[in-house]
């Protein structure tokens, strides 16, 4: 466990490579039997804690939550909460507590709230990974040099909670399809086509699905398209029609005006800038 002492948690906010994002506190518990913690009235930074084995509970006011291997318990500034290991089987726990003003986005665009405070990732590890880097960052000095690299690694893992959450459960139908359309990006399917495969109706697919990615079912598709698009212009000399047709489109002019609005410039325009 590496704690920062008040007067130099205060000193590093004031610092330009620590003041937007700060690791006050940060450890790991193996096997932490009888671990809990409660705080009436909150702590002064927010706390993530990721279960890797056994389990635990979290209370943010609202009833306990039970929190299972491969869950991060997000905890904001300033918000009442207990938590502890489960009795009979208890957690092990990788914890960080992290200030500055960026923090409060970070937490939002998380997309936890007190009411769903827990967050799966697919690839637990990694997170563990970070917070780990943090500590041994911490604990080789509390150097602006040490305490920048420590909020590197923060950075990088509060990331992970938007980009490497698990959509859903593992049997989600949502996540099932969006794995189907990374897998089949020159596939266009539509709303109903989906929402069949998923056996929901179209207009609540449509829902879950918003939810769960921020984007429209086209829009995504779109995005998909896009992103492949741009990886065969850059590494390979395959023509812009064949291109847009491996991508979805059989036209290769609305590709074209496709490609522009996301990027600029038009594919032959795009291929010949100035990149890497």
């Amino acid at each position: 466990m590496q704690v920062l002492p008040g007067p130099r948690v205060s000193e590093a906010l004031q610092q330009p490579a620590t003041s937007r994002l700060l690791v006050t506190d940060a450890g790991y518990f193996p096997n932490a039997d009888g671990h809990y913690r409660r705080r009436d009235r909150g702590s002064g930074a927010a706390i993530f804690l990721l279960c890797t084995e056994g389990s635990g509970f979290l209370n943010l006011g609202l009833g306990r939550l039970p929190v299972h291997p491969g869950q991060v318990a997000v905890i904001p500034a300033g918000m009442p909460h207990e938590y502890g290991a489960d009795a009979e089987h208890p957690w092990t726990l990788w914890w960080m507590h992290v200030a500055g003003s960026d923090l409060s986005d970070l937490v939002t665009v998380s997309g936890a709230t007190r009411s769903q405070p827990l967050i799966t990732l697919r690839d637990a590890y990694r997170f563990s990974m970070l917070i780990g880097e943090a500590i041994d960052r911490m604990e080789s000095s509390d150097s602006d040099m040490a305490l920048t690299g420590a909020s590197g690694a923060a950075w990088h893992a509060l990331t992970l909670l938007r980009t490497d959450r698990r959509v859903g459960s593992r049997d989600d139908p949502i996540q099932d399809i969006v794995r189907y359309l990374q897998d089949n990006v020159g596939e266009r399917v539509s709303v109903a086509d989906l929402a069949a495969r998923a056996m929901l109706s179209p207009t609540h697919f449509a829902a879950l699905f918003r939810k769960a990615t921020g984007l429209s079912v086209l829009q995504y598709q779109t995005s998909l398209a896009m992103n492949k698009a741009r990886v065969l212009l850059d590494n390979s000399d395959l023509p812009v029609a064949t291109i847009a047709t491996m991508v979805g489109y059989k036209d290769p002019f609305y590709f074209s005006r496709q490609f522009r609005a996301v990027h600029g410039a038009n594919p032959t325009q795009y291929r010949k800038g100035d990149k890497g």
